[in-house]
């Protein structure tokens, strides 16, 4: 009876480990079709398309021992390591922060885009410099965070970018700076002793950080955007289409159920994303009839590093064949590409 009692037991603690124990990888699978039109609201606007527009999404897990080997014989999962998912130099937490930080950038430049192409004007504004990672060892190890913003220092306002890089330039190992910083909306102020930066190629002092600008933008009418539970920057060219679609007088959608994927750059261009595959079968199995793909295009040099890389709109096309979608698959490399699409579209 107790040779039993063990042998359960050594199955119990098997099977947890199996099905609970993390390890460092992840698993990539298709995700779901959103609904833009439930994050984003433009005021004194009302969504009232006859169709809709819907961001794709690629679900991500840690794998566990269980996961892994199913995820082997699967042919829609598909297995990365931990450093094909996240920089090597951060941890969870920045990790997270840099996916929220894509996803705003997203946001602005969708606003700022569909607002150029409705003829409205828009207020650019400069908030600081965003810190997206704090090198271990650093100066500003244990003293700043990621998600941290950088408005002062040494008593200098920052209004840009590069006026950080020139306030830091000519300082040396031992010096002293005053760093005036915004976290969880409060404003903060610390002294930091500048020290050289880890891993660095060359030797020289510094903060020990990895940062980018922060910028808003005022528009009218105004925007709002609920997307806390999204991160990454590929929902940008449905966000783009969804904010003018409600900007404008006309229904963008024509009745139809559009997906697409693609980030929004600041110049109305559609950049390449990751998983574009897992979208193409996440949007056939949530039935939409449109799918908009980034036609990005691979450089000779890149064809030569990676010979099986090939644009989002093949891998896209490829896919659909695979799984006998009768969803149109349209090449788009601006988001202009996409507008002249809808507007000749005939309503359903």
């Amino acid at each position: 009876m107790k040779k039993k009692i063990s042998i359960y037991a050594v199955l119990i603690v098997v099977i947890c480990f199996m099905m609970l124990y993390r390890l460092d990888a992840y698993i990539m699978k298709p995700g779901s079709a959103y609904d833009v039109s439930k994050f984003v609201t433009v005021d004194s606007k009302e969504a009232d398309s006859e169709g809709s527009l819907s961001l794709m999404t690629v679900a991500m897990q840690q794998a566990t021992p269980f996961s892994y080997l199913w995820a082997k014989v699967q042919k829609y999962q598909k297995l990365m390591d931990i450093e094909q998912v996240r920089n090597p130099l951060e941890d969870d937490e920045e990790y997270n922060i840099r996916q929220l930080k894509l996803m705003s950038d997203s946001q602005f430049n969708a606003k700022y885009v569909a607002f150029q192409r409705a003829g409205l004007e828009t207020k650019v504004l400069f908030n600081g410099v965003f810190i997206l990672n704090v090198l271990d060892g650093g100066a500003s190890d244990g003293i700043l965070k990621a998600g941290d913003e950088i408005v002062e220092v040494d008593g200098q306002r920052i209004t840009s970018q590069q006026m950080l890089v020139d306030l830091l330039k000519p300082k040396q190992l031992g010096d002293k700076v005053t760093i005036q910083f915004i976290r969880n909306e409060e404003q903060h102020q610390e002294t930091i002793t500048l020290q050289e930066i880890p891993n660095a190629q060359e030797h020289r002092a510094g903060l020990g950080i990895s940062y980018t600008e922060s910028k808003s933008i005022e528009t009218n009418p105004k925007v709002t955007m609920k997307t806390e539970d999204i991160g990454g920057p590929s929902a940008g060219l449905m966000f783009t289409l969804e904010i003018l679609d409600q900007l404008l007088d006309e229904d963008l959608t024509k009745g139809y159920a559009i997906a697409g994927t693609g980030e929004m750059l600041i110049d109305g261009s559609v950049g390449r994303i990751g998983g574009i595959d897992y979208k193409v079968i996440a949007a056939d199995r949530d039935g939409m009839e449109i799918f908009f793909a980034p036609d990005d295009e691979i450089s000779q040099e890149m064809k030569a590093k990676y010979p099986e890389l090939e644009s989002n709109y093949a891998t896209a096309v490829k896919t659909a064949k695979e799984i006998k979608t009768k969803m149109k698959i349209v090449p788009v490399k601006s988001v202009d590409d996409a507008i002249n699409y809808l507007k000749q579209l005939q309503p359903k």
